[in-house]
């Protein structure tokens, strides 16, 4: 990546922007210097919000343009025309559909700041998010790598370039053993957190069992959202399942591996349910715990440490984006959360926190299967096996798994197995929601290779469903189509119709007779 034109600093959250002079490979204003070094991008000041670096390279009439997601994506992921106040987080990819090039840039994966980008036709600029929750990082003189830059060359293909793109952002990261397919049963698409007990969640296992019909590796059969007391995502502690209900969850988890299942658990690690002294009065509902104190780190890793002493294989954490900066994705935005609060360590950028929050997650599974939901991916990038990449798909509504499950399986594929597994959420199989359109999102899925999970309503099993969920969660515990597959439409279609694969291109129709439903979804 070359050097950039030029750099703006902005020290307060309302300040302007200032002009940075440069010396040599430092550029410094208003007491803020950064440097350059091979695509490195250094900070050193007493107090920062955001530094932006701009190159000025004229892109092409025609460019179509894509970017990533803060967390999740929510069905807008999208190649579109130049729109120069569009936020694209982490990376850019620019595709000439006249030369049939296409080229970008992007940040390595677990920087120390919040990196965005935009795209206009005079050139590009990087916006590097320093704060640390609402307001400037008091690094006092610390000198922060805040991201590594770098830039995309054409590899063939615009799929084959964002592949690429993806690869060298994740360069850095240890190698990743050969992952062994995640696969399994969720209830909350049918239960939604309400009026299911052990015997369900057993039912559940026994199902996801018997569809696999003796596959070699084994599914999993995961607790979801409602096992604790307090009510459906009202947060911990994560001492006990719901007397009466769920009295034993080390024997519930001991019951799912006597079925052949292996046993996974949903909690919330940010969310208590009484106010204390590590938790923020806001934003939120005050009940947010804030992860820059070391007290908070060691509440988690007890947490964790609990629920494989109980015996379950797989972890699922959810909401820790929404219960630090009290926003989901698509309203953080290039704000990311309201003015005026602070975490409690004030002299480490959230980017920092979060990240020290993700690795002490993982340094406490150990060898616990980890699934990161409303997570940052590019932060959580070799931190979590698993992350769930789209918004909730749904057991009542299929539009919302049109929108979200098949947009962020086209647009997010190229980071599974690069980032960590990729699951675009659950197929659902429900009485509510149509059995025709549900069947092809999973034969895509297990067509992936990503992780598949099943929501499975007992009152929707018939002979059909049942042969068509055990072709696809067979399929999928076998890796997927062994050549891969791609989004042949993806350029001009949110939700990619025909997809290329091994044996030739597929053709999904993910309609009902009347088209989209824009009320629904």
């Amino acid at each position: 990546m070359r050097e950039p034109s030029a750099v703006f600093v902005q020290v307060g959250s309302a300040d302007a922007l200032s002009t940075a002079v440069r010396n040599g490979t430092t550029w410094s204003a208003a007491g803020v210097d950064v440097d350059w070094s091979d695509g490195a991008v250094d900070v050193t000041a007493a107090s920062v919000s955001r530094v932006a670096l701009r190159w000025a390279e004229a892109l092409p009439e025609q460019a179509l343009v894509l970017g990533d997601a803060w967390e999740r994506s929510y069905g807008d992921l999208q190649w579109r025309h130049l729109q120069p106040e569009r936020l694209l987080p982490w990376y850019f990819l620019s595709h000439d559909p006249r030369a049939g090039s296409t080229t970008g840039a992007g940040v390595e994966v677990q920087p120390n700041a919040f990196c965005a980008w935009t795209v206009d036709a005079d050139g590009f600029t990087l916006w590097l998010d320093l704060r640390n929750g609402g307001g400037p990082t008091q690094l006092n003189g610390r000198t922060l790598t805040a991201a590594i830059v770098r830039s995309f060359d054409d590899a063939g293909t615009p799929w084959q370039t964002v592949e690429a793109a993806v690869a060298t952002m994740s360069s850095r990261l240890p190698a990743r053993p050969e992952p062994a397919p995640v696969v399994g049963a969720n209830n909350w698409y049918y239960a939604y957190g309400q009026n299911f007990d052990e015997k369900a969640v057993l039912e559940d296992a026994a199902t996801i069992v018997e569809l696999a019909d003796g596959h070699p590796v084994k599914p999993f059969s995961v607790v979801d959202d409602g096992w604790y007391p307090g009510g459906i995502a009202s947060g911990g502690p994560w001492d006990l399942g719901k007397p009466g209900v769920f009295d034993d969850m080390a024997g519930t988890a001991a019951a799912i591996k006597e079925l052949g299942a292996r046993p996974g658990l949903w909690f919330r690690p940010l969310l208590v349910r009484e106010a204390g002294p590590w938790s923020r009065p806001g934003p939120g509902n005050g009940r947010a715990l804030d992860p820059s104190y070391p007290e908070v780190l060691d509440l988690v890793r007890a947490d964790l440490q609990r629920f494989k002493g109980w015996g379950f294989e797989l972890v699922k954490h959810d909401f820790s984006t929404y219960d630090v900066f009290g926003r989901f994705g698509p309203a953080m935005g290039s704000r990311l959360t309201d003015s005026g609060w602070q975490l409690h360590d004030p002299a480490r950028t959230t980017a920092e926190i979060v990240l020290a929050f993700y690795r002490e997650i993982r340094s406490a599974a150990e060898d616990v299967v980890l699934i990161g939901c409303n997570t940052v991916g590019h932060l959580a990038a070799g931190l979590v096996d698993v992350q769930r990449i789209g918004d909730d798909t749904s057991g009542r509504d299929w539009e919302r798994t049109r929108k979200m499950g098949v947009n962020t399986l086209a647009f997010r594929l190229p980071q599974h197995n690069r980032f960590f597994s990729v699951d675009a959420d659950c197929v659902p199989c429900t009485p509510e929601t149509p059995w025709e359109l549900n069947q092809r999102f999973l034969d895509l899925v297990a067509r992936s290779g990503t992780a598949l999970f099943v929501s499975v309503d007992p009152a929707a099993r018939t002979e059909q469903t049942d042969r068509a969920l055990s072709d696809g969660i067979r399929l999928a515990l076998s890796g997927g189509d062994a050549s891969g597959i791609e989004p042949v439409d993806w350029l001009v279609n949110t939700t990619p119709n025909a997809w290329r694969t091994g044996s030739g291109t597929i053709h999904y129709d993910w309609s009902r007779p009347w088209g989209a439903d824009p009320v629904s979804g």
